[in-house]
C-alpha cells in the first residue's frame, strides 16, 4: 500500500488542532482513518529513513522507529504516527539532539543517576528500563533515575519492555505544567503518567495511565476522530465540565483522576522524581518554551531473585482467573485486564495493516522527496 491517496480538496481545520484536514465531513473523516490501513513494516521503515535523514545514526533510527510503529500498532497512533511530526519539530529546534545518549551520573547500588543529554525521549528510556533489568538481574531491584530527557512517547512501552523479559516495573515521567492543583484554575502540576507490569504468559498486564483522567494525547486522538470523551475529562472557558476533547485543550484544565488524589499522586511523583535524578521539577521544566529537559525514574524487579519466577506467574494466573469470574456490567459485554485489549489490537494490525491519519501519513512520505 502506498499511502499516497489522493487529498480531497476542500479543507477544514478542527479546533486546536495542529494538522490542517482535508476532509468535508467529521463522517467522512472517520471513515478514511478506518479505511486507510500500512502494513508495519511499511511504517517502520518509513520513520526510522526520516530519522537517519534528521541525523540520526542507524542504530538510534532503527530502535526509536520500531518504538514509534509499536505504539500505532498497539492502538496508541497519538504516541506513534501521530505524534511524530512534532517529534521532527522539536529536531528542527534544536530540543532533541540526534547524538545525544543517556550517561551516568552516580552510582548507588541498585540505585543509579543518568543524565538523558537531551536525546530522543523513547530510545533514551528504553535503554534506562534496560540498565534497571540488568541491575535487577543483580541486586533483585534495579532503579534509573534519569534526567534532562525527552518526552518519551508511550510510558506503556517501557512496562511491556521488561514484562516481556520477565520483569515486574514501575516507571514514571514528569511534564511541562498541564493541569490544575485540586482547587486551582491555575495550571501548575504535571499529569506525570505512571506505568506498572507485571509478567503475564498470554499479554503482560500493563498498565499505563496520566493522572489526568485522559491525557493530551487522548484528548487529541478523540478530537480527530470527532468524538466526544466517554466521561467528563475536564473544564471548558465557563468552568464546567465538558467531555468536548477540544474546549478541554483550550483551557488545559483538565481533570486529575481521583479528583484531588490524582492532584495528590502528581506531586509526589515530581518531588521522588527530581529528588533521585537531580533532574528538573515540573515547575522548571514550565520555563522552557517546549517541553523538554524531563525526569524519569524506572524500576524492575527481578521476579526470579525474589519471590520465585514460577511463583509469580501462578499468583498472576490465579488473580487473572478469578477476576475473569466476575460478571460483564452490561448483557453480552466483556472486559479486560490493562495490556489484554493492546495485545489482540496488535494482533488484529499486524495481519490488517495500521490504521493511519492519511494527511500525517502523506507528510512524511513529503520528507523523503
Amino acid at each position: 500500500m502506498s499511502g499516497k491517496n489522493a487529498l480531497l480538496k476542500e479543507k477544514r481545520s478542527f479546533p486546536g488542532s495542529r494538522v490542517s484536514c482535508p476532509v468535508t465531513t467529521l463522517k467522512k473523516f472517520r471513515e478514511r482513518i478506518d479505511a486507510m490501513r500500512i502494513p508495519y513494516a511499511e511504517m517502520k521503515t518509513l520513520f526510522e529513513k526520516i530519522l537517519i535523514k534528521y541525523g540520526f545514526p542507524e542504530d538510534t533510527a532503527s530502535r526509536a522507529a520500531r518504538m514509534f510503529t509499536d505504539n500505532s500498532c498497539d492502538g496508541v497512533a497519538s504516541h506513534g504516527l501521530n505524534r511524530f511530526p512534532r517529534v521532527l519539530s522539536y529536531i528542527s529546534k534544536g530540543h532533541i539532539d540526534p547524538l545525544g545518549k543517556p550517561s551516568m551520573e552516580g552510582s548507588f547500588g541498585a540505585l543509579e543517576r543518568w543524565n538523558g543529554n537531551r536525546g530522543m525521549g523513547c530510545t533514551n528510556a528504553a535503554a534506562a528500563m534496560d540498565r534497571a533489568m540488568e541491575l535487577a538481574g543483580r541486586y533483585g531491584i534495579g532503579c534509573i533515575a534519569l534526567a534532562n530527557t525527552n518526552h518519551w512517547m508511550r510510558g506503556g512501552s517501557y512496562g511491556l519492555q521488561a514484562a516481556r523479559a520477565g520483569y515486574m516495573a514501575i516507571c514514571w515521567t514528569n511534564t511541562r505544567p498541564n493541569m490544575p492543583p485540586w482547587g486551582a484554575r491555575d495550571i501548575r502540576i504535571g499529569n506525570n503518567p505512571l506505568v506498572m507490569a507485571f509478567p503475564v504468559k498470554d499479554a503482560p498486564l500493563v498498565i499505563d495511565g496520566a493522572l489526568a483522567q485522559f491525557s493530551y494525547g487522548a484528548l487529541e486522538s478523540h478530537r480527530l476522530a470527532g468524538k466526544q470523551l466517554p466521561v467528563p475529562g475536564g473544564y471548558d472557558r465557563d468552568g464546567n465540565l465538558t467531555t468536548d476533547p477540544a474546549a478541554i485543550e483550550e483551557t488545559w484544565r483538565v481533570l486529575p483522576i481521583g479528583f484531588w488524589k490524582g492532584s495528590g499522586y502528581s506531586l509526589a511523583l515530581d518531588m521522588i522524581g527530581a529528588a533521585l535524578s537531580a533532574g528538573n521539577s515540573v515547575h522548571q521544566i514550565g520555563r522552557y518554551e517546549d517541553e523538554i529537559a524531563l525526569t524519569q525514574v524506572f524500576i524492575a524487579f527481578d521476579a526470579e531473585k525474589t519471590s520465585g519466577r514460577s511463583y509469580a506467574e501462578e499468583t498472576a494466573e490465579a488473580i487473572l482467573e478469578d477476576l475473569k469470574t466476575a460478571a460483564p456490567a452490561e448483557p453480552g459485554g466483556s472486559f479486560f485486564y490493562p495490556g489484554e485489549k493492546a495485545a489482540l489490537t496488535r494482533e488484529e494490525n499486524m495481519d490488517r495493516g495500521i490504521p493511519v491519519v492519511e494527511e500525517i501519513w502523506n507528510s512524511l512520505l513529503k520528507e523523503l522527496e
